[in-house]
This record gives structure tokens, sequence and C-alpha cells, in this order.
């Protein structure tokens, strides 16, 4: 099983989909810092700080004859090479040389990606009927610089360090918001 890979592409908008590639990204608390969501209702809370999505699931769509492509179906980080199969709830992973990302749920698919599939059916990327073929969501662990073509690696962070990237910001003082 591979447990590394590459950034296949960064992919960014001002809202909605699709995304389009950039070259290279900061990434902070709330993802890739230029990104933006049309829908904060249902769109870019912490634990979904990013959306991934692996190029070979994206190959095996467009092989069933769906219109997909990277960026496409909204996810900021296309991955290549790693087993997506291992890329689950619960997962970590390093990209670039700064970032560690925690894998926090299966993104479910929306009416938004209609257009990237035969005849509309958008939940051939829905995890539960399909399972394999899901985008994922991520929290921040780490921020810092990616750039397409950085490794990528699955890591295995200690439950120590994943409940301390939990803990919530307590602002108490006036220095505080400074």
């Amino acid at each position: 099983m591979t447990t590394t890979g590459t950034i296949f592409s960064i992919n960014v908008s001002r809202g909605g989909v699709p995304k389009t590639p950039i070259a290279e990204a900061e990434v902070g608390p709330r993802g890739i810092t230029v990104d933006r969501q049309a829908d904060l209702r249902h769109h870019g809370s912490p634990e979904q700080a990013l959306c991934l999505y692996a190029v070979e699931v994206i190959e095996a769509l467009r092989a069933e004859g769906h219109p997909i492509f990277p960026g496409s179906t909204g996810e900021n980080i296309t991955t290549d090479g790693i087993d997506w199969r291992r890329v689950v709830p619960g997962a970590s992973l390093r990209l670039g040389a700064d970032v560690i990302a925690e894998i926090t749920d299966y993104a479910t698919p929306c009416n938004k990606n209609t257009a990237w599939f035969r005849d509309g059916d958008f939940n051939r990327m829905n995890h539960k009927t399909h399972p394999g073929f899901s985008r994922v969501y991520a929290r921040i662990i780490h921020g810092g610089h990616i750039r397409a073509g950085d490794p990528i690696e699955l890591l295995d962070i200690s439950a120590a360090e994943r409940l301390a990237a939990r803990q919530p910001c307590t602002l108490r003082w006036p220095r505080d918001f400074q």
C-alpha cells in the first residue's frame, strides 16, 4: 500500500465550482488562504478546512464517461499516488514540508456537481453508495506553504497530538485579542 504520493494540483475559487489550479498556496487554520466558499452554511468550517480528492478516482470516473476533472468537484487538493483507500476519517497527511491535515469526514456530494457526472448523477461520488469514490474533508493540524508537485505522506499521528490540535483557543484578556 502506497503511503506516499504528490500534490497533483492545488485548486481554488472565489466561491463555488469548479475550482481552478494554482501553483502554490499558504494553508492556515481555515484552509487555503486565497480560497473562498459560496455557501458558508455547508462549507468552510475548521473541520472542512481542506477538501481532497484523488486523481486516480477522477480518472476512473472519466473512464466511466463522466466529464469530471481535477478541481471540478470543489476539492482544494488533488492527490496523486497515495492509496486512497487509506485516506479515511482519523488518518493524517503531511502535505509538502510543513502542512499536516487530519481527515475528518467524507464529503457529501451536492447538486452543484451535477455537471461533472453523466446523467447528472453526482451521487456517484457518495461514500455511502460508492465507497472509495468520495472526496474527504480535513482539519489543519499545522499550516504552512504547499506547491503543486510537493510530496504527500500518510502519517501516524499520536492521539495526544490530535487532541492538542482540537483544543479551542480561549480568549480571556485584552492582550489575547491582539
